[in-house]
């Protein structure tokens, strides 16, 4: 049986952390909320208020990923103020930028600036969320409850796209400012600020204590949250691979369905309320899947979906791209560009089977949450080198060549997770 990281020290969880889990749970709705207002629209909220081209949209994820690379420094900065008093401060950076880009409608290179702020919240949130995700799992659950916990977030990201359909095409939303859309996600943010008291209240005293990377100076955190050790190399591959992968996921992707076929915002609502619906009952599948046949063999499930996704992306955006100008697709032929976007947004949601990868190849407990900072580090350094590198691609030889490099990566991930020692059931 794969070990429990950071979780209660008995078998069943009590009375007050249920509560707190009760409390996590409300807290992964209204993120999700949140991160489902904004997300779902950005690529229009460029495309619309910024006129970007798909050169320009790769030049826009340099400032939306470099957080995710300075998580590292950011997190040994605020390790001071343990796990949930971090994971508060991130959502305020997130509530400060969102706001900003509802109330004012910023100079080009100002709204890259804003951007940075409420992505660096976003991306410092990240390994907040999963480590305390890990630590309220009683043991041999962990699947289980980070499922519970993604479930919730996908229903709150289904309501999201709701919000934004209804919202569009009734016009009430628009992206002249004020932008009540990202209005509604910083209201959601805030609502997530507030709920991490109560939750810290209802921890048991060890858990609200607990500190990232020890009560030193900053330099001592910082070393302490840059965990490189042999046994996390397959795990810091693997995050690599993804980060490449992922760009292409959420940039290029969306971009074929609004360059090329003309969606508009309450088009892409539509893609992430179906999504999201099936994420609800997905996850907690996935959880258990990990749980009964281990992390190995779900990876290897997940690289060979993504071969396929990727190149039949390829082959759709290909075509498209050779009719010249903007395609309209009806019948069989946008059923089959609906499910390819939606099985792609799905592989977001597998974040949750290399944190618990992570967790059961740990050395020590304490390594869990520097180490989920550095694989993310890694995962937003490919990124950007990525976002650059396809916008260039894409602009000079073609759509169709980015989505072949997203087919090798996921075929390098089916090879790097064969890799992985079998696991005893979790």
């Amino acid at each position: 049986m794969s070990k429990n990281v950071e979780s209660p020290p008995a078998g069943e969880s009590s009375p007050s952390l249920d509560k707190a889990i009760w409390i996590f749970l409300a807290i992964s709705a209204f993120y999700g909320l949140a991160m489902g207002l904004s997300d779902s629209v950005f690529a229009n909220y460029f495309k619309t208020a910024y006129n970007a081209d798909a050169q320009v949209r790769g030049f826009i994820e340099f400032p939306r990923e470099l957080p995710g690379v300075l998580s590292i420094v950011g997190i040994a900065a605020i390790a001071p103020l343990g796990r949930i008093k971090g994971a508060r401060f991130t959502a305020v950076l997130y509530f400060a930028g969102i706001l900003a880009l509802a109330l004012f409608k910023p100079p080009f290179t100002f709204m890259l600036l804003i951007l940075f702020v409420q992505s660096l919240g976003m991306h410092m949130f990240m390994p907040f969320n999963d480590s305390i995700g890990i630590s309220l799992a009683v043991e041999g659950k962990t699947g289980k409850m980070l499922g519970r916990f993604k479930s919730m977030t996908m229903a709150a990201t289904m309501l999201a796209g709701l919000i934004v359909f209804f919202g569009f095409k009734s016009g009430v939303f628009s992206f002249n400012t004020p932008i009540i859309v990202f209005l509604i996600s910083a209201a959601a943010t805030f609502t997530v600020i507030l709920l991490f008291g109560p939750m810290r209240k209802a921890l048991p005293a060890e858990m609200r204590m607990e500190r990232l990377a020890g009560k030193g100076s900053f330099m001592q955190n910082l070393k302490g949250n840059m965990v490189f050790r042999k046994e996390y190399i397959r795990y810091y591959v693997i995050c690599a691979l993804f980060g490449g992968r992922k760009q292409i996921m959420f940039v290029y992707s969306p971009w074929v369905l609004i360059e090329l076929l003309g969606f508009g915002a309450e088009n892409m609502a539509i893609l992430s309320i179906i999504g999201a619906l099936i994420g609800i009952f997905f996850m907690p599948v996935v959880g258990r899947l990990i749980d009964r046949y281990g992390t190995r063999k779900v990876m290897i499930a997940e690289a060979l979906a993504f071969i396929f996704i990727y190149v039949a992306y390829g082959m759709l955006s290909r075509w498209v791209n050779a009719q010249g100008g903007v395609v309209l697709l009806v019948g069989v032929a946008m059923l089959l560009v609906y499910l390819l976007n939606i099985i792609d947004r799905m592989s977001a949601q597998f974040a949750m089977v290399r944190s618990i990868y992570l967790q059961d190849i740990s050395v020590k407990k304490e390594d869990v949450t520097p180490s989920l900072t550095v694989g993310m580090a890694i995962d937003h350094i490919v990124s950007i080198l990525g976002s650059l590198v396809c916008g260039t691609i894409w602009f000079k030889f073609g759509p169709e060549y980015v989505f072949i490099i997203a087919g090798i990566l996921s075929l390098l991930n089916l090879i790097v997770a064969s890799g992985i020692r079998s696991q005893a059931k979790r």
